[in-house]
Order: structure tokens, then sequence, then C-alpha cells
């Protein structure tokens, strides 16, 4: 079985929870795109985490976890996060973690770049998070990257690869942004600090998980964001820079010659978003901020203030299409169980007319919210594990959005710990 774990929405949907509650079921859990621009929060029986690089089953002993080709490594913060899970009692050795040797390095310049760039637009930003994703992938596509493969090269070709990067750069990080000009060697000994301890785990995924999956193991692979900052199909160009769909999983995991099994889409029961752009389903005042502090909505990478709407018909319709969701697992239904009613926005309008689809451009960024309630249910929903047992108006509440994307709901979060859950039966 080959699943992929992917976001409806803008990210931030609950990913990371999901993956780890279903990777009990799965030999292999695989990232297979993005950096450590996002994170994963994960609360179980070990306690709370906040993963930004590592996969999110690598909180269970006995799963097999891979950073795929398509993910973009920074060496430091790797180091970093690696260190604060052992000292969580994580175990990580080659065994259990497995590094691409055709994934990307985010160097020092990348971040850099990305902080220079956002400082020359001012009010223009993209809403970076300034941990220099843009720039790494722009130099993958110009064929300026150096690989996590180039580490076990010699040092004399590493450093080779390097001065020539480092020259190029110069060009604009230096005579272009104006900033101090880059230096080789301390990019060589950052990478040598970071880089070289993780040698041993470094090789070819796409032929381990192949294998895996010949000897009918289970592989699951864990997107980072959501469909709609996905680089082609986002609310570009407030994007990330990767591809978020669950179509490119195996691309980025390294097996394109294997074909999913099963999607499975992740959304909240609520809108929310992270950084700039379009965002028309947004609440604004004490509202949104009820909302916020209900969810505890900030950003796992960042602490950034999430911004808050309702439940999204039109940008979730979209989300499921663009995943080619097989089913959705829909978390935080427990945050509304304040709100004597509930806010949906069940569409947009243009200029007066309402729209019957995603829009792009210009249209998205005039488009009007067309907002709907719903009775709420004021009760604690926490220890539910059957439908049955929420209340009428939650049950409602789950099937009204069910239709209204066109997906079937497997599972339900009604609460932030592991067995806090729901599995509609089939």
């Amino acid at each position: 079985m080959l699943t992929a774990i992917t976001g409806i929405n803008w990210g931030d949907e609950g990913k990371g929870r999901m993956v780890d509650l279903l990777s009990e079921d799965y030999d292999v859990v695989v990232r297979y795109q993005g950096g450590n621009n996002a994170g994963h929060t994960v609360i179980n029986e070990k306690g709370k985490f906040v993963l930004n690089l590592l996969p999110s089953g690598i909180l269970r002993e006995d799963v097999v976890n891979v950073m795929g080709n398509g993910v973009v490594i920074d060496l430091k913060h790797l180091h970093g996060e690696m260190g604060r899970l052992r000292e969580a009692g994580i175990k990580i050795t080659p065994e259990n973690l497995k590094i691409s040797d055709r994934a990307i390095i985010c160097t020092p310049y990348h971040v850099q770049q990305d902080c220079l760039e956002e400082e020359r637009l001012k009010d223009a930003k993209y809403g970076s998070t300034r941990r220099g994703i843009a720039p790494v992938y722009g130099d993958k596509y110009m064929k300026k990257g150096i690989r996590m493969g180039d580490l076990l090269d010699s040092e004399e070709s590493l450093k080779s690869k390097i001065e020539g990067i480092v020259n190029w750069k110069n060009l604009f990080i230096e005579k272009g942004y104006g900033a101090e000009k880059l230096d080789a060697e301390e990019i060589f000994a950052w990478i040598k600090e970071y880089g070289y301890e993780l040698k041993d785990y470094i090789c070819d995924t796409g032929l381990f998980i192949n294998e895996a999956a010949e000897k009918g193991k289970n592989v699951m692979f864990e997107a980072q964001l959501g469909a709609l900052r996905d680089i082609d199909f986002g609310i570009y160009p407030f994007t990330s820079s990767s591809s978020t769909i669950a179509s490119y999983a195996p691309i980025g995991a390294g097996v394109p010659n294997r074909k999913l099994d099963l999607t499975v889409g992740i959304m909240k029961a609520y809108s929310t978003c992270v950084g700039e752009g379009p965002f028309t389903a947004e609440l604004f005042g004490d509202d949104a901020e009820h909302l916020r502090k209900a969810g505890n909505e900030y950003g796992a990478a960042t602490g950034r203030p999430r911004r808050v709407g309702g439940f999204d018909v039109l940008a979730s319709k979209y989300g499921v299409r663009m995943q080619g969701a097989d089913e959705i697992a829909l978390t935080k239904l427990d945050v509304l169980s304040y709100m004597d009613k509930i806010p949906v926005c069940t569409g947009y309008t243009v200029d007066g007319k309402e729209l019957d689809v995603f829009p792009i451009g210009e249209k998205l960024d005039n488009a009007k919210p067309v907002y709907e309630y719903v009775e709420g249910w004021h009760e604690d929903i926490s220890g539910c594990r059957k439908l049955e047992e929420l209340p009428k108006a939650a049950i409602e509440y789950v099937k009204y959005i069910e239709k209204a994307v066109g997906c079937k709901i497997k599972y339900v979060s009604v609460g932030a710990e592991r067995e806090e859950y729901i599995v509609i039966p089939d």
C-alpha cells in the first residue's frame, strides 16, 4: 500500500498529527518535498514535538523514515532537530532515518538571499519564512545546487563545486544587493560541520523505497503545506516553491515508477492561513481572535499568528480535486465547540457575480466571501470516539462539509492527543 497524506488548503491542517496516528500501520514514512519552512506538531504519550524536516513517523520506533530527493535540507536545522528529539528519548539512527543523496542542501547564503529579497520588496513581499526556501529551489532548477550525495565525494570535489557556486552567487549578493561578499571557505566549513555527521544516513532512497514496495511494505508519503501553496496550483506567487500535491509524492520520494493506492486529504473544520496573499474567507476583529485562541493558531515553524476564517467550501472543494483525495481527515472539530453559530464561507463573489470554481489572479484578489451560519453544539466533544457519540449538530456539520466538498470524511479529530479521534465506518 502506497498512501499519500496531503493538505487540502493552505497548510497547517494537522498532517503531522494524522501521520503520527496512521503510521502505526506503515513500515516507511517519506517526506517528499519542502524544507524547514513549515512545521508538523505532534502530541502523543512521549510528549509534544514540532517537526520541521524530519518525517512524523520518526516518533514510532519500528518505522523507517525517509527524506526524499524533493526535500531541501538546512543541515544546521536538521542537526538541531535531531538533537532535540534525541534529548527527548527518540531514537534516530541510519537504520530508521535515510536521506536521499539527491536532496538539495539549503545553505546560509540561501537564507541570506531570502531575507535580502523580502527586505527589498518591502510592502510587496510574499510573506516568506526567511528560511531560504525559494532561493534554494531556484538554485536547484538553475543547476546550481549542492546535493547531499556531494558530501560523500572527496573534499576537493565538494570544495570545487562550492567555489563555483559562490562565485556566481556573489554577482548578485555583493554586486546586486550590496551585501557582504560570500566566502567559499566559510560555506565549506559550515557544510563540513553540520553535514559530515550525516554521511551514514545518505543513500539512494528511491532504491530503498522501491525494494520496500516490492516486498509488500506499506509506504506513507507525507506532504508539507497544502494544495493552495503548491507552486503550480496554489495562490501564486504567494505559494511555497515546491509541489505539495499528492501526484508529486512518488517523484519527490525517488520512485516515479510507482503509483499511489490511496490519498488521504487533511483539512480543518475551519480555515487558517499563514503569511501573505489572498485569503477570501478571512475573519477579523473579535471573531478572528476568539477562533485563533481557541485553536492555538500560531505557526509551528515561525510562531506567527495565523489568519483564520470559517470553513471555505470553494477552496476546499478545489483542494480535494487537486489532491485527488480518496478520503478526508477532518481535524480540530473540537475547536468550534465554543460557538453558538458556526461561520461557513459557502462561496465567493466578484463584481456581484457568484463564482462556482476557485479563481486565480485578479479575480481571487477581488473575491468577497459569501457566509452562512450553521448551528453549533456548545459541548465538549473530546471524549467522543464514535460518530454517534457526537452532538447532533456536530454530526450534521460533518455531513454538511462532506457533501460540500464531494469526498468521504473517514477520520474526525476531536482533540490534539493521538487517540482523540473518530473513525467513520464505510
